[in-house]
Formats: C-alpha cells, sequence, structure tokens
C-alpha cells in the first residue's frame, strides 16, 4: 500500500525554540553592556519598522547597543528587586520593561540622546490594525492620479469603481477608514495606494539610568 502524502516526517529543527543556554548569553550580554556603558536607556516604539530602525543604529553605532529581547529575561539579568540588581538602581529600570520596550547602552551625553528621540519622527503607511487618526474619504468622480490598470486591484479591495474612456472612476462616494477605528487590511492596502501615510515612526525614551546618578524617569 503505497504511502499517505500526509505522513511526512517534520524536522523538529524547523521549529526550534530558544534555549536556555540562548537565554542565559542575553543574560550575560545584557550584564557585560552594564559594565562597558555609564548610560542606559529604557525605550518603546510605536509603528516599528525595521528599516526605521535601522537609522537609529547606524546613528549611534559608533558608541553605542540596542537590545530586544524578552522582558522578563532583560529583567533577570539587571535584577526584579534590590537583593538581586546588577548594579544599584537597576531594579527599576527592570519594572519598566512593560510591552513593546528595549535597552539602549550608551556612551553618548544624555542630552544629545533625548533630542535626537524627540526629533525622531517619520511617516509610514499603517499597517492593518492600527487605529485611524483620522477620516479618509473619496468623492465620486474620476481618480485620475491612479493608471487605468490599477482599476481591478482598487475593486477587488471593495472600491465601487469603473473604467470611463480610460480613467478610473468612482461610481459613489467612498469611505476608506474612519477615525478611531482600527484599519482592516484591504484599508490599508488602499491608503497605500493613495499615498496616505498615517502612522508615524517614534521611539519615546521611558527613562535614564546613569551609575553614578541613579535612574530618573523620562516624561
Amino acid at each position: 500500500m503505497p504511502r499517505s502524502k500526509r505522513d511526512k516526517d517534520v524536522s523538529l529543527t524547523k521549529v526550534k525554540k530558544k534555549t536556555r543556554e540562548t537565554k542565559e548569553g542575553l543574560v550575560q550580554q545584557l550584564r557585560h553592556a552594564v559594565d562597558e556603558y555609564p548610560n542606559v536607556f529604557v525605550y518603546e516604539f510605536e509603528n516599528m519598522r525595521a528599516s526605521k530602525f535601522v537609522q537609529v543604529r547606524q546613528k549611534f553605532k559608533t558608541n553605542s547597543r540596542f537590545y530586544f529581547g524578552k522582558n522578563n529575561v532583560m529583567a533577570i539579568a539587571l535584577g526584579k528587586d534590590k537583593t538581586d540588581e546588577y548594579a544599584t538602581g537597576l531594579s527599576k529600570v527592570s519594572k519598566l520593561l512593560k510591552g513593546q520596550c528595549g535597552l539602549m547602552f550608551t556612551h553618548s551625553d544624555k542630552d544629545e540622546v533625548i533630542s535626537y528621540f524627540r526629533d525622531l519622527k517619520d511617516a509610514d503607511y499603517a499597517r492593518a490594525g492600527v487605529v485611524a487618526p483620522q477620516t479618509i474619504e473619496l468623492s465620486e468622480g474620476p481618480l485620475e492620479q491612479f493608471a487605468f490598470s490599477v482599476e481591478p486591484q482598487l475593486r477587488k479591495l471593495g472600491m465601487p469603481t469603473q473604467l470611463v474612456k480610460g480613467v478610473i472612476h468612482l461610481t459613489q462616494n467612498f469611505r476608506v477608514c474612519t477615525e478611531g477605528e482600527m484599519i482592516k487590511a484591504e484599508e490599508a492596502k488602499i491608503l497605500k495606494f493613495l499615498e496616505e501615510k498615517l502612522s508615524v515612526f517614534h521611539v519615546n525614551l521611558k527613562a535614564y539610568w546613569n551609575k553614578k546618578t541613579g535612574i530618573k524617569e523620562l516624561e
């Protein structure tokens, strides 16, 4: 009897989880960074894009290290309370590791870092699941900004369109997204067609720790 195609052997290496050694390695890296760098910032980000954060890394590549990781593992590295904190005050840093955040270890001046991130705001296209900051509506009539060839794609995304003498027309008013509501996958694609950038990549500094002065939470 021929073997069923469903009876396939699946290598466990394809679903390999982070090992204990990997976590312990991160702990050691973070503690080494505490020894090497005098300043630590806790940061959180909005509308994260890997390509955007590359710019940040390039800016500070000569004097800083950035870490993303499991918040609990990073907290273990720093110490969760006064009895096991790796350096004085780091347990307070651990308590701020919530949500999408990371640690920046740096030799850079505190005010320079704060100033850089305060000004770092980069508009980008909103992803599905993001709450729309405003309502975008299109009026019935020609959409001359589009090439006629994309009309089938727009119609597939739910837009009431038709070609009239080679020009795409909306056959009725159309609301792309609504302020305060989550953007759907189709709406995100339409916004990209319209070149409407409703998201802003931004890094927010939550706190600053220095070996001599301790921790200070930042607004």
